[in-house]
């Protein structure tokens, strides 16, 4: 009897699963990682965007003051102005 490294088949299917498997569960597992970065960082970009950006209704409404108070001045002016137009 010959003794012999004895090659079996399936310790070459085992070997040719684990070269194939292996980068290929490396890359789902760095895929997911990154997403789950990228996760992170968008839910951030949302609340940074939130504390520095002001909503369509807040703008309108100071729009809304901003422009009385315009019209009241430009009522006092004119008010001035007739005052000081009548006396002279």
């Amino acid at each position: 009897m010959e003794q012999g490294i004895f090659i079996d088949p399936h310790l070459i299917w085992n070997l040719f699963l684990t070269m194939v498997l292996l980068p290929v569960g490396f890359f789902v597992r760095s895929a997911l990682n990154e997403q789950k970065r990228i996760d992170i960082l968008l839910n951030k970009t949302r609340e940074e965007l939130a504390k520095e950006y002001v909503s369509k209704d807040e703008f309108q409404q100071s729009m809304d003051r901003l422009i009385d108070s315009m019209e009241r001045i430009d009522e006092k002016l004119d008010r001035l102005q007739s005052r000081t137009y009548f006396q002279e």
